[in-house]
């Protein structure tokens, strides 16, 4: 079971930093990232990482200002948003992955209830 928190209302240039809570497994054994939904895009990967932790994916909409991370012990990710943009508003989801690479994020294998991230002046 995953569970994203952390989202909120921030302006254009802002930061928000999203949290997901990994229950019922073990977070070491599973590539995970974060997607979202827009109103520009139906779903996106954005920033994923391998179960190692070692590699990681960003897309290109998102490269330089979000930064992911994991601590596997507290079976935890993070995402990191720096110099949020209006068009970064949407639903946020964390997800365990299917098909991930350092080429892209793959596909949602699991996921819960998303966190809703609005970026407005």
């Amino acid at each position: 079971q995953l569970q994203a928190s952390g989202g909120g209302l921030v302006q254009p240039g802002g930061s928000l930093r999203l949290s997901c809570t990994v229950s019922g497994s073990s977070l070491d054994l599973y590539d995970i990232g974060w997607f979202r939904v827009t109103l520009a895009r139906e779903r996106e990967g954005i920033s994923c990482s391998g179960r190692r932790g070692g590699d990681t994916f960003y897309a290109d909409s998102v490269k330089g200002r979000f930064t992911v991370s994991r601590d596997n012990a507290r079976n935890m990710v993070f995402l990191q948003m720096k110099n949020l943009w209006e068009e970064d508003t949407g639903v946020y989801y964390c997800a365990t992955l299917y098909g991930y690479s350092v080429w892209g994020c793959g596909s949602m294998d699991t996921w819960g209830k998303g966190t809703l991230v609005t970026v407005s002046s």
